[in-house]
């Protein structure tokens, strides 16, 4: 069976700013890039190595990635089904909205034109299924935190 790591991109602007980003584009700040790069020297100093580096197609995981990729000498591939969910219309507001937190609770809801937590479970295990079917492969999976507590619940079924 394959290896699969998992990296949450660095600080983002809306981060910073306490928004939702969800599938809007916040680049990294100046502190993001670096917690890439130590992230990509602690992965060395652990003696991890890697096939492949697939990242979500966001600037601030795609940019994660490319520091990784540079640092440990891995190629990174850019993987769709990577993309962070989709808050529709709460996306760039307040992370601690009222609104937000109670919609949040229900896995069928799209939050108003966006993508619910039952899509992105599918999307995101479907992805993991393909890579359990390399066997020998290491991936490391650069992403978001809403995909990293998806990636959790799959290796509990």
């Amino acid at each position: 069976m394959s290896k699969i790591y998992f990296v949450r991109h660095g600080e983002t602007v809306w981060n910073v700013e306490n928004k939702i980003c969800g599938a809007t584009d916040s680049p990294l700040t100046q502190k993001g890039h670096d917690q890439a790069v130590e992230t990509a020297k602690n992965i060395l100093s652990l003696g991890i190595s890697a096939d492949l580096i697939l990242y979500s197609p966001l600037s601030r995981a795609k940019d994660t990635a490319m520091h990784i990729s540079e640092i440990l000498g891995v190629p990174a591939q850019e993987e769709p089904r990577l993309f962070e969910q989709n808050f529709g219309k709460y996306e760039s507001t307040a992370r601690d909205g009222k609104e937000f937190h109670e919609m949040k609770k229900g896995f069928v809801h799209r939050f108003g034109g966006g993508e619910s937590m039952l899509q992105l479970a599918q999307r995101i295990y479907n992805l993991l299924d393909d890579l359990k079917a390399q066997p020998d492969k290491t991936f490391i999976l650069v992403a978001h935190n809403g995909i990293a507590r998806v990636v959790q619940s799959y290796f509990y079924e």
